[in-house]
């Protein structure tokens, strides 16, 4: 019953199929195209595409992704309903029943009739559409306003008065419970935890580790520095940095000799510099915290962020996404913000430090520092702040992944239902990303490889082979 590729999952998923493979077996009748289903002696023909469908009945998939899958491999000739009617003949022909197909629900996905919306929730306008925020839990969902005023009713009137009023189908209502659901929206659920993929060399580039909630700690220190987000320091803010800037690229030269000198010295001040890179980064994601925590917002999750084994911070500010767009470009410009600051004070304390002592030394290595992971995070094409600026600046969010659905839709011909004075900047995302994508980090991962397998080849060639024994094996 393992199927050869898994269909995708949509966040509208209303029924999760159940598990036949616990009871039944599929087979192909000799010399026909036609499947057969047979277990205890009983035995049941189904068309070839019918066939193919039964293999995703695992209890892990849903009737919208049973149907895109089978319309994905027989080329959209199938009806639009092939799913729900092979579930009602399954059903018919006794193979499954009622009470099998209703345990098979999502767990918390509570009925319609029953559910009841937290009362913690609250909603947030933007311009084309609605979040839904859920302080509990911290997390949201966008809906559109149609969709807004449908999960106002939910808990107030019946399902078959809202379905009747707002003319949506049965499988819309159970859609919207099932998100509301996930995302901990209604009274005795919590989140889902997202399903977690096999291990790929891939991850190592760029993971994460939580570790713990800081939002008590904001809390108890945001008062002490709320003068920061005043007028008059964010004025004199900015005449420090601009004098910083202008006069640093006057003794660009002496700038530049210095760094000539030290990189003479590079294998002794590696070190120095990792840490220096991630005392920069850590600063920069409070940065982003506090800015977050002074507009009220919450910070769920603090931990270790490390990119090519390299540590540094990273702070969950996922809040801000409710936030009007200026603040959240505020929220995300911060942190860059921060590192700019830190240049300018490594700069300062280089310039007036005496040549040859550790200061010096150090106060260039923090300005080197700043600018370098700032130079990294304002690159758009990455998940750095440069992207997440890009998502705020534009209003898209998630722009890589819809940039990426524009092209896959225009290949495969379905409809793109892209707002139309979003589709230039997706046309011109996806491909720039790509590039950044397989080149930069295919590059790094070629030579770490590359230099692996030269050192130590028979160590890399056992651990690909436990790696390929594991990645390979199903699941179960």
């Amino acid at each position: 019953m393992n199927s050869e590729s898994s269909p995708p999952r949509s966040e509208l998923d209303t029924l999760i199929c159940p598990n036949l493979g616990q009871y039944w077996k599929l087979g192909k009748l000799k010399d026909s195209d036609q499947i057969i289903l047979k277990a205890s002696g009983q035995q049941f023909l189904f068309s070839k595409e019918e066939g193919y469908a039964l293999r995703y009945f695992t209890g892990q998939f849903s009737l919208e992704s049973i149907q895109k899958a089978c319309q994905d491999e027989f080329e959209d000739t199938l009806d639009p309903k092939f799913a729900e009617q092979l579930l009602e003949k399954l059903i018919g022909l006794g193979i499954l029943t009622f009470d099998e197909v209703e345990a098979t629900e999502t767990p918390q996905a509570a009925t319609a009739g029953g559910s009841q919306l937290k009362p913690c929730l609250e909603w947030i306008e933007h311009r084309d559409y609605w979040v839904l925020r859920n302080p509990e839990n911290v997390t949201f969902l966008q809906v559109c306003d149609q969709d807004k005023t449908i999960i106002e009713q939910i808990g107030v009137r019946s399902p078959q008065a809202i379905i009747q009023e707002f003319c949506i189908p049965p499988h819309h209502l159970k859609g919207l419970l099932q998100m509301l659901a996930a995302t901990g929206m209604l009274v005795g659920t919590e989140p889902a935890k997202p399903r977690r993929g096999k291990f790929t060399p891939l991850q190592l580039l760029f993971f994460r580790i939580p570790l713990f909630n800081p939002d008590r700690f904001l809390n108890a220190h945001i008062d002490k520095i709320r003068w920061v987000f005043s007028q008059p320091a964010f004025v004199l803010l900015l005449g420090f940095l601009s004098f910083s800037a202008a006069f640093g690229v006057h003794k660009q030269n002496i700038i530049v000799h210095q760094g000539q000198q030290l990189l003479e010295n590079g294998a002794s001040l590696t070190l120095p510099f990792i840490f220096s890179s991630a005392f920069v980064v850590t600063l920069h994601e409070f940065g982003h915290a506090f800015t977050l925590k002074h507009y009220r917002g919450i910070v769920p999750e603090i931990g270790l962020l490390f990119m090519m084994l390299i540590p540094a911070a990273y702070t969950n500010t996922s809040d801000s996404y409710c936030l009007p767009r200026w603040k959240r470009l505020f929220v995300v410009g911060a942190g860059i913000l921060v590192q700019f600051i830190l240049a300018a004070i490594g700069f300062w304390i280089w310039y007036f430090s005496t040549d040859g002592i550790w200061l010096h030394t150090s106060s260039f290595l923090l300005m080197a520092a700043s600018l370098f992971t700032l130079a990294l995070n304002l690159n758009p094409v990455a998940k750095f702040d440069g992207y997440y600026l890009a998502v705020a600046a534009t209003g898209i969010n998630n722009l890589r992944g819809r940039a990426f659905g524009l092209y896959i839709n225009f290949f495969t011909g379905k409809p793109i239902r892209e707002p139309q004075k979003d589709l230039w900047i997706l046309a011109l995302y996806a491909p720039f990303s790509l590039l950044y994508i397989w080149f930069v980090f295919g590059f790094l991962f070629w030579r770490i490889f590359t230099w692996s397998w030269t050192q130590m080849p028979i160590t890399v060639l056992f651990l690909l082979a436990i790696w390929a024994v594991y990645y390979f094996c199903p699941r179960d």
